[in-house]
């Protein structure tokens, strides 16, 4: 069976209508943004244009709602052509769950529709400086003040914060809760007086979009900002939108993946070494075919956590599966890259060495490698193993 017959016709037209974009208008310009460090802005208007910031709102608001596989297959190509812009649109995806599952209705009619066109990009903002992967600890508080929250702290490697125009904040809005992810809420911040963005962080790769600190000193927001109207069901919802995010960042580890081994194939049948082109030696066919062959493994398990979540099921485990396989596969892809083209594979001027700087994102994003497993094997336990 195709990896696309999964798709509808409307889908298959969608992913086509990506797959021209990227091919057309990312790669030829990619590589010259990357290593300027610079913001794609008329790529992330083109991406507006095409709908995609929609991609996971229903049609009553505006959005262009497809299945959860259409999704991976739309980021896989997104991040084959430039991860960073794949990126652009990951916690805004996530955020747009969280809104149309726990939020109000007037949430939803508040941000939904304009978050469908990109008018509003929204981002999320969990890890801080000294609490990494314990989320329970964080010490960012929102007290309730008068008619509204006082809320105090710092996150961060937020994604998008400078751009965005709503945050997801994660946060303690009471502190003396047992258990403590019981005093854990999301409140809904927009840009405003007592939120400082303080510094874009230096990054190995995954240029382009910023990775940003945040501080909040005495920063106001409204009763109302608190996702879904009341307080401590915060920690249970954002572990429900990080299996959506944790299969994007998935489909991510995919297009990198399928483009360092497409560059690669390529590589392997123009260059010519004893006589030949080089896949025909042993040693570098043998890296093609393992590549190949553990990217298609690796979307298919990607594939089974979308339709896992697209029929409703809990998918912690398996978004967890297809983030752990498909990042390190990744990452072993692009290291395998660089081996085909010999020296050229460490020279700027091919993609492959953008890859193999971009792959490691995903194995410690959204949660490292090592909360994956974590979480995969106390679902085993709690599951009594896995389903036949």
């Amino acid at each position: 069976m195709s990896t696309l017959d999964v798709l509808d016709p409307d889908e298959r037209l969608i992913l086509d209508t990506v797959r021209d974009f990227v091919d057309k208008d990312v790669k030829p310009v990619a590589r010259e943004l990357e290593h300027a460090d610079t913001y794609p802005e008329a790529l992330i208007e083109q991406m507006k244009s095409l709908g995609i910031f929609g991609l996971a709102i229903p049609d009553e608001h505006g959005g262009t709602p497809v299945s959860t596989a259409c999704y991976v297959l739309i980021t896989e190509e997104l991040a084959r052509g430039w991860m960073s812009l794949a990126g652009a649109m990951g916690g805004h995806t996530v955020v747009s769950k969280l809104l149309l599952h726990f939020g109000t209705e007037q949430q939803r009619r508040h941000y939904l529709p304009r978050m469908a066109t990109g008018e509003i990009r929204a981002t999320m903002a969990l890890t801080e400086p000294g609490g990494g992967s314990d989320l329970q600890a964080m010490s960012t508080h929102a007290r309730r003040d008068g008619d509204g929250y006082s809320v105090n702290g710092s996150k961060t490697w937020i994604t998008n914060s400078r751009r965005s125009q709503l945050i997801a904040l994660l946060c303690k809005t009471n502190p003396d809760a047992d258990p403590a992810h019981r005093g854990i809420s999301i409140l809904l911040v927009e840009h405003g007086p007592g939120l400082t963005v303080s510094r874009d962080l230096p990054k190995l790769g995954y240029k382009g979009v910023e990775s940003c600190e945040l501080s909040f000193t005495d920063y106001r927001a409204p009763a109302d900002a608190v996702l879904g109207g009341v307080e401590g069901g915060g920690f249970a919802q954002m572990m429900k939108g990080l299996e959506t995010g944790r299969i994007q960042v998935a489909s991510r580890a995919l297009g990198v993946g399928r483009a360092a081994l497409e560059d690669a194939l390529r590589y392997a049948q123009e260059r010519e070494s004893f006589g030949k082109p080089i896949w025909k030696h042993q040693s570098i066919g043998n890296l093609l075919a393992d590549m190949a062959t553990k990217l298609t493994a690796a979307r298919q398990l990607t594939l089974h956590a979308a339709r896992e979540a697209d029929a409703g099921r809990r998918v912690d485990m398996e978004a967890g599966m297809a983030k752990l396989c498909a990042s390190e596969t990744a990452m072993e892809i692009a290291l395998n890259a660089v081996r085909v083209h010999g020296g050229y594979g460490y020279s700027t001027e091919f993609d492959v060495e953008r890859y193999f700087r971009d792959a490691p994102l995903m194995i410690v994003g959204e949660g490292t490698n090592e909360i994956q497993r974590n979480v995969i094997v106390s679902q085993l336990v709690s599951r009594g193993g896995l389903d036949a």
